[in-house]
C-alpha cells in the first residue's frame, strides 16, 4: 500500500532548504509552504515550488495545515523553530548540529521527548553505501568489537564564505568541528553502536582563515572588510568511551595536505576501512586457512537509490508518513555528538582533557 503524502513546511529557505524541497517533491511529497527573513530568498522558493511563504516560522506554522517541517536555518536558530514546531504536533527534520549550544541541544531534546511528534537530525553520511555495507556486517558481529575509530574530514582548502553564518561564532556557535566535525564524530560514533562517552582531549587552531595570503584555489572563502572570522579552522580530538574504546577526531577547513575523508575502524574480529560517504567497504582481517596471513577485501554496490542528502529525507518522510518515529539519526544521538564538540571546545580552552558529563554550570 502506497505511504500518504507528507505536507512540507520548510524553515530557512537557502540552499539546504531548496535542497530538502526538491528532495521531498522528486519523493512525491507535498511542498506546501516556506519561512525566511529574506524576501527575495521567499520569492526564489515560492516561484520554484509554488508555495505560499512567510517571513516568520509563527506565522507559517498557525496558518498552514503541515505534517512536518524541515529546519535549515543558521545553527542559532534552530532551537526556536523546532520547538515550536514540536509544540503544534508536527516532525521535524533539523540540519546538524542540533544547535549552537550545549544547552539550546539539551532544551531541545527535552522538548521532543514530550512531544507527539518526533525529531530527527541530517546526518547524511549515513547514508551512504560504505556505511550501510559496514552496518549490515556488523549485525552479524563481524567486525567484533570495535575498539578504535580513526576520523578524517579535512579539506586541503575549503573554509566556507567568510562574511556567512559559518565563520561567525554567534550564529554558528563554532567552526570547523560544528560545520564538518559534527559528520565526522556522530559517523565514527554510529559505527561504533553509540558506547557512552566518557572524557575528550582536543586542540583547535586558526590557522588560515584570518590570513591575507590565504590561498583558495576553488574560491570557497569570500571576504570582505566586514567579514567576521572569530572560529577555529582546524581541531584533532581524542575522545575516550566506555570500557577504554576511542576515537581520534582530524578536521580541517584548510590544511597544507591532502584531503582526505577516511574512515578507519579497528575491531576485535576485523577492521574496515571507508571514506564518508563512499561506495567501496575494504576489510582487513586474519586467516589461518593454509598458513598464516591477512586478507584485505573490498565490497562496493552502486545500487543503493537513495543516499547523501536525499536519502537521509527520504527515510525522514517515510517515517512521517508511517507515524512512527525512526530510530535512526535521533535526537538523542545528536545530543550525543553535541555533548562531545562541548568537551571538544572546553578541552581546547582549558588545554586539560575533561569529562563529558562534567562541564561547568552555565554553560
Amino acid at each position: 500500500m502506497q505511504e500518504p503524502t507528507v505536507r512540507l513546511g520548510v524553515v530557512g529557505l537557502g540552499f539546504m532548504g531548496q535542497t530538502h524541497a526538491t528532495n521531498a517533491e522528486e519523493l512525491g511529497h507535498d511542498v506546501v509552504a516556506g519561512a525566511d527573513i529574506d524576501p527575495a530568498t521567499r520569492d526564489e522558493f515560492e516561484s520554484a515550488y509554488g508555495a505560499a511563504t512567510y517571513e516568520g516560522f509563527e506565522a507559517m506554522y498557525e496558518a498552514e495545515n503541515l505534517d512536518a517541517v524541515a529546519v535549515s536555518t543558521p545553527n542559532t536558530y534552530h532551537e526556536a523553530a523546532v520547538v515550536a514546531a514540536l509544540s503544534h504536533g508536527y516532525d521535524v527534520f533539523c540540519e546538524k548540529p542540533l544547535a549552537d549550544t550545549l544547552e539550546s541541544a539539551e532544551r531541545m531534546a527535552e522538548a521532543a521527548r514530550a512531544a507527539d511528534g518526533f525529531c530527527m537530525v541530517n546526518f547524511h553520511n549515513r547514508v551512504s553505501t560504505a556505511a550501510e555495507l559496514f552496518m549490515g556486517y556488523q549485525k552479524d558481529d563481524y567486525f567484533g568489537e570495535i575498539r578504535h575509530v580513526r576520523a578524517n574530514y579535512v579539506r586541503s582548502r575549503g573554509i566556507p564564505g567568510v562574511g556567512s553564518w559559518f565563520t561567525n561564532e554567534e550564529l554558528s556557535g563554532g567552526g570547523v568541528v560544528v560545520d564538518i566535525g559534527v559528520h565526522a564524530i556522530d559517523l565514527a560514533l554510529y559505527l561504533m553502536g553509540f558506547p557512552p562517552v566518557e572524557d575528550v582531549f582536543a586542540v583547535t587552531r586558526m590557522g588560515f582563515g584570518d590570513r591575507d595570503d590565504y590561498v583558495d584555489p576553488d574560491d570557497w572563502y569570500d571576504a570582505t572588510e566586514e567579514a567576521v572570522f572569530d572560529v577555529e579552522d582546524s581541531a584533532t580530538a581524542l575522545i575516550r568511551c566506555a570500557d577504554d574504546r576511542t576515537l581520534s577526531l582530524e578536521v580541517a577547513w584548510a590544511a597544507n595536505e591532502t584531503a582526505n575523508q577516511e574512515f578507519v575502524v579497528r575491531g576485535s574480529e576485523a577492521g574496515a576501512r571507508l571514506d564518508l560517504g563512499g561506495e567501496t567497504l575494504t576489510m582487513l582481517e586474519g586467516s589461518h586457512r593454509g598458513t598464516d596471513h591477512l586478507v584485505e577485501s573490498s565490497v562496493s554496490d552502486a545500487s543503493l537509490d537513495h543516499t547523501g542528502w536525499r536519502g537521509s529525507d527520504k527515510r525522514f518522510l517515510d517515517a512521517v508518513a508511517a507515524g512512527e518515529a525512526p530510530e535512526f539519526n535521533t535526537i538523542e544521538q545528536a545530543l550525543t555528538t553535541q555533548r562531545v564538540m562541548d568537551a571538544i571546545y572546553r578541552s581546547a580552552e582549558t588545554g586539560e582533557r575533561v569529562s563529558v558529563d562534567d562541564r561547568p554550570v552555565g554553560r
